[in-house]
Formats: structure tokens, C-alpha cells, sequence
């Protein structure tokens, strides 16, 4: 670790909690004792979030978490940064932590997942010819970056997944599926569906994206462009192996992942990758649609 004043904890765990609401408090009540800002969800299956604070204040905050027995085996990954990376602090309960939207057909991936692989592993298996890699993130996080050769289903939530698994069962019937997201924690309730929809050969990437990145042996090889994340650094980088950039300006073509969201708020607001340059001649807008739509 740098000398950064900042650090960005990243960081979810499957575990039963018996009462959310009152959780949500406490924890709430810690975080604002800490000085932190983020955002956390809680729920009956457990706790995820993602959050950032002083180098001294990240440090409470995970021996917190830690000197709870509820969540003694949570594991945090750990960026560096300059500052907050969230305006403020939300703490939600909800009914799941990741929404893939089972209703009665929900399940806990302490229960059923896929296997875990570890990054060395992963890259390996990535060499598999009867290997086929599925993004299990939505489609705006995908655009700006994804492991090479990976199928990236053209979803925009992730309860959608389900849904384009049965459509598109053919393309994975017999074969090693390999799934991944940021974190992990969308692959937990992910490869868990797979395997009991009766694929036979389930594996995740173990810690995600991120974890991949850190490994000191991968260095993030074969990952192309940057992981999007939730907050505003809106991507950071990965691949210090083999790095290129896959998204480009929608106004000049030029390679570029500055992901902004369109100025035409209320008519539009989409999220599209555009150069300084292209933003500034063009308002922020994503179309030329939108800039008349913005100076009436």
C-alpha cells in the first residue's frame, strides 16, 4: 500500500441475518461513526456493499466486521484513492443483495454454487477449448470492459439473466462454463442457478474482477478494457499485462472509456463513452437527437 489517504473497500457475505431492519440500523449508526461513505445492502441472506473512508477509518471498519461473529470470514478488496468515492451514505435492507429475482425458487449460494477458481486457475481455464466464458454483469458494465472471448449476454439488469440462460441453453449444453462479474457476488447466486437448472461443469471467478487484477501472478492478463464499478470512478484499470481499450467515442470513433451520461436528462440520459473533445462540441449529448432535444 501507497501512501494514499483514502482507501475503497469493496466486499459482500452470504449469511443468514435474522432481523435486516435492525441491522441496517446498527450498521448505519457505524458507518456514520466512522466517517464513511458508500453504499451497503443488507437483507435476510446476508450484506453487500462497497464503501470508502480514511486509511484509519477503513481499518475500525473492518475490525468491526471482522470482531462480529456474524461476519468473521468476510473478505475485503482494498483500492488506494486520493478521496471519497461516494457523495454520500446509503444503508438499505432489501429482500436479496443481489437481485436476480427467483421469488419461491430462490436459494443461498452457501447451499448450491459453482466451483471457485482462483485467478491462476481462471486464466487457465480460459484455455479450455470446450470453455465458454459468460459475463454475468449488464450490458453497460461489459461495454467498457471484459475477459477476451467472453459471451456477453445483452442484458441491462441481472434478473434478466435467468431469462436469456433458457433462451440461449443450447450454446452451453456440454460445455465448462466459466462465469465471472466485479466482486464475485452476482457469480455466487449465478453459477448456483446454473448448476440447478442441470448444467454439470459450473465455475466461478473467485473475488471477480477485482481480485483478478490483483493478483500479482495475472496481473490481470487477457482482460480487456477497464472494470466498471459503482461509484465515481465509474472504471479502473485491470490488465497491467497485456491492457488495450475496447470502447470507443460514439461522435469520433477514437478509443475512449470516459463513460458519461447523456445531458439530455429527462429525455434520454443514457450512459455513452465520448472524448473530451467530441462532450464539449456536443454538450454532453449523445446524439444529435438529444442536442436538439436540449435547445428548444
Amino acid at each position: 500500500m501507497t501512501d494514499t489517504a483514502y482507501r475503497v473497500l469493496l466486499y459482500y457475505f452470504y449469511v443468514e441475518i435474522a432481523d435486516p431492519d435492525a441491522y441496517r440500523d446498527e450498521h448505519k449508526a457505524l458507518c456514520e461513526s466512522l466517517g464513511l461513505l458508500g453504499r451497503v445492502i443488507v437483507g435476510k441472506e446476508g450484506i453487500n456493499g462497497t464503501v470508502s473512508g480514511t486509511v484509519e477509518s477503513c481499518a475500525l471498519y473492518m475490525e468491526a466486521m471482522k470482531g462480529d461473529p456474524l461476519t468473521s470470514g468476510l473478505e475485503f478488496k482494498i483500492d488506494e484513492e486520493a478521496g471519497h468515492v461516494f457523495p454520500k451514505l446509503s444503508v438499505k435492507s432489501r429482500d436479496e443483495i443481489v437481485t436476480l429475482g427467483l421469488g419461491d425458487d430462490d436459494f443461498s449460494p452457501n447451499e448450491t454454487t459453482g466451483d471457485y477458481l482462483g485467478p491462476e486457475e481462471w486464466r487457465d481455464a480460459m484455455a479450455d477449448p470446450n470453455a465458454v466464458i459468460i459475463d454475468a454483469r449488464n450490458d453497460y458494465e461489459w461495454k467498457l470492459g471484459r475477459f477476451k472471448n467472453a459471451v456477453l449476454p445483452p442484458v441491462e439488469s441481472f434478473r434478466d439473466l435467468p431469462e436469456w440462460i433458457r433462451e440461449n441453453r443450447e450454446m452451453f449444453e456440454g460445455k465448462k462454463i466459466l462465469t465471472y462479474c466485479t466482486g464475485g457476488i452476482r457469480c455466487e447466486k449465478f453459477s448456483g442457478y446454473l448448476v440447478r437448472e442441470g448444467f454439470k461443469d459450473v465455475s466461478q471467478l473467485h473475488g471477480g474482477i477485482v481480485t483478478y487484477g490483483k493478483n500479482a501472478v495475472v496481473q490481470g492478463e487477457d482482460y480487456e478494457g477497464q472494470c466498471y464499478v459503482f461509484d465515481e470512478r465509474i472504471g479502473v484499470p485491470v490488465n497491467r499485462k497485456n491492457p488495450s481499450v475496447i470502447a470507443h467515442c460514439v461522435h469520433c470513433g477514437e478509443p475512449c472509456e470516459r463513460y458519461i451520461n447523456c445531458a439530455n436528462k429527462h429525455g434520454c440520459n443514457a450512459q455513452h463513452f465520448s472524448c473530451e473533445s467530441c462532450a464539449e462540441g456536443c454538450g454532453g449529448c449523445c446524439s444529435e437527437e438529444c442536442m436538439a432535444a436540449i435547445t428548444k
